[in-house]
């Protein structure tokens, strides 16, 4: 699944061609994702100019001049392409490939359509005032590359828990966006343990945990996101943070601290796989 850095790519690679834009026409060639659509999703996108476009977590939000908010999840294969527009200069003829769902075109020419193979994508529709309480985002922790996520975040979502800190900063509830591939390097830099109780870290081990976080994700948006399976920027770019895994899918190489002699090992947890260093990370 697209993790932080990758929804922050696809974002940034749609703002030149949806920001400032109108969506001149709307096509939703099914009527559901992993959800059905909104009732009158078509017809209260069409003619809507795109005011903003962010993210919260792994989600996006596309602010519309018609007090709402189109909020999008990629789910694990959902992906955009632009044909069109400032961001490309590519004039192939669009296509219409079986799992292409949503198409979206604008008034500066640009054609922008979803695809989802799995279908574990969803899109919906929030009226303003509704974003604070949408069960999406309700209770989504706070954003790890801001001014909220520091170390005393982290001791009080820790405090009394005997899950290890891999298994907690995969829950959205303690910080949002983060995915198996960039905590399990987040931990590795870090030095910490995942799977000892999270409530034993030492208050040095939250600390460096949180720069260790920040500089995982920084990386990872400069690189285009990792690049696994389906995943692949709005213009087609394949992202290549995968070349710089210390830990993630490593499993029995050598850990690349110098002067180590452990062997990167794997263990499942909440049924993810977590690859870490059992003589660096305790």
């Amino acid at each position: 699944m697209p993790e932080l850095p990758e929804v922050e790519t696809v974002r940034r690679g749609l703002t030149a061609v949806l920001v400032g834009a109108r969506l001149t026409r709307v096509e939703a060639r099914r009527p559901d994702l992993r959800f059905p659509l909104p009732e009158g999703f078509v017809q209260r996108l069409t003619g809507a100019r795109v005011e903003s476009l962010t993210r919260r977590g792994k989600y996006m939000l596309a602010g519309l001049d018609r007090a709402t908010t189109l909020l999008v999840h990629l789910g694990m294969t959902g992906r955009f392409e632009v044909q069109g527009g400032p961001a490309t200069a590519d004039t192939t003829p669009a296509t219409t490939p079986k799992h292409a769902h949503i198409l979206l075109e604008t008034d500066r020419g640009a054609r922008i359509t979803f695809f989802d193979a799995r279908r574990f994508g969803f899109m919906d529709l929030i009226e303003d005032g509704g974003l604070a309480t949408h069960p999406r985002l309700a209770n989504l922790g706070p954003e790890p590359l801001e001014g909220e996520f520091d170390a005393a975040h982290l001791k009080r979502a820790f405090a009394g828990r005997r899950q290890g800190a891999k298994t907690l900063l995969l829950d959205q509830r303690v910080v949002a966006g983060l995915g198996n591939i960039y905590v399990c390097e987040a931990l590795y830099r870090a030095r910490v343990s995942p799977i000892k109780p999270a409530a034993a870290l030492r208050p040095r081990q939250l600390k460096a945990l949180v720069p260790a976080i920040q500089s995982v994700l920084g990386e990872a948006i400069d690189q285009g996101g990792s690049t696994l399976r389906d995943f692949a920027a709005a213009d087609g770019a394949l992202g290549y943070f995968q070349h710089s895994f210390a830990v993630y899918d490593r499993e029995h190489e050598p850990c690349p601290t110098p002067g180590c002699r452990g062997v990167i090992r794997r263990v499942v947890q909440g049924g993810r796989s977590t690859f870490y260093c059992p003589v660096c990370q305790r």
